[in-house]
């Protein structure tokens, strides 16, 4: 009955925070390529970092690296050089913080495991922790998109990392000029979902 209010419950050993809160949360997130030019306060964007370094990852060996990039020329040059041609994306350059996530690998986790299991284990933490700081800025109201048609060689250049950190992504952060609608439908569950 205190959950259907709103109310969060505690318990010796857990605490549960209303189940709609989360749900409205990830129904809320939608891409968003239209940016105010008004700044995001480093102590939102440090929200954001510190959401996505709690992510869970593979033998906990956190491969996910982040450059924060908001002065205006190389935002500019990520946009230009950092992109793959074909699709128009100059509106990702209107954003005020454009977010790089990279991955450095590890022998072991990295390298030898998938080549047991199969699995690309640093990607999918990679996917976990961009997934993190995309829910947490859109619980501060801020709009995202997540990029992956990019040039990794030229994104580590204009972001000066080393050899060993691969990027992987970027997403651009700010905020939205106009409402954000998720205009995309989602499949039906029995196309999704196998119940064993």
């Amino acid at each position: 009955a205190l959950q259907a209010k709103g109310v969060c419950v505690y318990t010796q050993t857990c605490y549960h925070a209303p189940m709609s809160d989360f749900i409205d949360l990830v129904k809320r997130r939608a891409s968003c390529r239209d940016y105010k030019p008004d700044p995001v306060p480093s102590a939102l964007v440090d929200q954001i970092l510190e959401a996505a370094m709690h992510a869970p990852s593979a033998c906990n060996r956190q491969p996910w690296r982040f450059a924060i990039v908001t002065s205006q020329e190389p935002r500019t040059q990520l946009v230009k050089e950092g992109f793959l041609p074909g699709l128009h994306m100059d509106w990702a350059a209107t954003a005020p913080v454009l977010l790089v996530l990279g991955i450095k690998k590890s022998f072991i986790t990295h390298q030898v495991a998938p080549a047991i299991a199969g699995v690309d284990y640093p990607l999918l933490d990679l996917g976990i922790a961009g997934e993190h700081a995309i829910l947490q800025a859109t619980e501060l109201g801020l709009g995202t998109c997540w990029i992956g048609w990019i040039k990794p060689k030229e994104v580590r250049r204009i972001v000066d990392w080393p050899r060993d950190i691969t990027p992987q992504a970027i997403i651009p952060i700010g905020w939205p000029a106009s409402p954000i609608e998720r205009k995309t439908s989602r499949l039906p569950p029995e196309d999704l979902i196998k119940k064993c």
